[in-house]
């Protein structure tokens, strides 16, 4: 038996290894029509490299990185650090670190807090809740950059991210956190309307969205107004120590989140039995799910009148007019098939587009590779392969360079900050 299991974690371990990839800075996509690439430039990485390149820089404090978020106008650009539970800054000139914002809270910062819990969620934990290490996850940029929004997985004494979590709300002129708003469980995609009245949380973990009025400029002011749920409210036993599985144990997994440019409407994707949610922000109202695109929608964004989505196990990224699809949830089909899309590989997650709207780009976490998409008519242009498992993604407003992270796994792989220029 013991020489079985060894062989299995041979395997498991070899398999792994076999995954891992890395690539050398001065790399460059391919192009498909001989016009458009883009090209690896700088990276930032924990992991062990020979390279002598200034250009390719080590750094403790990238532990399975995730959300990356650029303020062109303040010359940086932020990391989320999942696992390191911090949030790294960086200059947007130099690529060097300036400054890491921690999460992590003891007995002097409950000033921080100015409720327990939000929504009706219960704690099963019986020590003090303001006292964790969070683990931030996305994030999103409120009245006109001022504040930065970052969601936490899971507070750190919550092992099975089943009891109520947080979100920072930072200052970025000073990158200090002015406050910490408690969540339902699991609170991963996080959208502000374009009016600046709201911001929507979506919770991974119960199939529900919390609504926020930020209509002021106070963030002292900000709180929740509405309690948004997909179809039921998934039940929660925190009241004991089960081990929940929350990758999968997450009912209809919302992750995708986005308002309309009118701020009329907002949409989540539901990866866990397809389909895309509409609420009428008006009625604060649920209209329904609209179905007709490929499954396990993971990320969404509107440009010039086009709802985009990356549909993960697919490997697809697609498009459809935005007004046919709010269309479509007042229809008793409640279905719009007319989607244009691209095969980009398994495991498409982040999604981000030009400011013109001309290219579109897609990180594909299976196959480590990250596409450069021409959205007049939905083509790949330019490609290549990336440190293993790529996951998110974002553009500079000038449309210069795109950032990539590559998150860590078991065996190897992932633990990069890659930034890339388009040429």
């Amino acid at each position: 038996m013991r020489c079985f299991l060894s062989i299995v974690f041979i395997a498991i371990f070899w398999v792994s290894q076999a995954q891992v990839q890395r690539i050398p800075i001065g790399h460059t996509s391919s192009s498909l029509d001989s016009v458009s690439s883009f090209e690896l430039i700088a990276r930032i990485r924990n992991y062990y490299s020979a390279t002598t390149n200034p250009a390719d820089v080590l750094n403790k404090h990238i532990d399975s990185p995730k959300a990356a978020i650029i303020i062109e106008e303040k010359n940086k650009f932020y990391i989320n650090s999942l696992e390191g539970y911090e949030t790294l800054i960086f200059s947007l000139d130099s690529f060097k670190q300036i400054g890491i914002i921690r999460h992590c809270f003891d007995i002097t910062d409950t000033a921080l807090f100015n409720e327990h819990s939000a929504l009706g969620y219960p704690f099963a934990f019986r020590g003090d809740v303001r006292i964790f290490c969070g683990k931030p996850v996305e994030g999103c940029l409120t009245h006109d950059g001022k504040y930065m929004w970052i969601t936490y997985y899971r507070r750190s004494f919550d092992k099975s991210a089943i009891q109520p979590s947080a979100m920072a709300i930072i200052d970025t002129d000073n990158d200090s956190i002015v406050r910490v708003m408690a969540t339902g469980p699991l609170p991963k995609m996080i959208a502000p309307s374009p009016d600046g009245k709201f911001l929507a949380v979506t919770h991974w973990g119960d199939n529900t969205i919390g609504i926020i009025d930020i209509s002021s400029n106070n963030p002292d002011d900000f709180q929740y107004i509405d309690h948004f749920v997909v179809e039921n409210k998934l039940s929660l036993n925190s009241a004991n120590n089960t081990p929940y599985n929350r990758d999968q144990e997450c009912g209809f997994c919302l992750r995708g989140t986005v308002f309309t440019p009118d701020s009329r409407y907002l949409l989540v994707g539901r990866m866990g039995g397809g389909g895309i949610a509409i609420f009428d922000m008006d009625s604060m109202a649920y209209l329904g799910t609209v179905w007709g695109m490929k499954t396990n929608v993971r990320h969404l964004l509107i440009h010039d009148d086009y709802l985009y989505l990356s549909a993960n196990k697919p490997g697809y990224v697609q498009k459809a007019p935005l007004d046919s699809v709010i269309s479509a949830v007042y229809n008793n089909g409640t279905t719009w098939s007319d989607w244009e899309g691209v095969f980009v590989g398994k495991g498409a997650r982040t999604i981000d587009i030009t400011p013109d709207g001309e290219f579109l780009f897609v990180a594909a976490n299976n196959v480590s590779k990250v596409s450069m998409i021409r959205t007049s008519d939905m083509k790949i242009v330019a490609e290549s392969v990336a440190d293993s498992y790529p996951v998110g993604l974002s553009v500079s407003k000038n449309g210069d360079i795109f950032i990539v992270t590559s998150q860590g796994r078991y065996g190897g792989g992932g633990n990069s900050v890659m930034i890339f220029r388009i040429n």
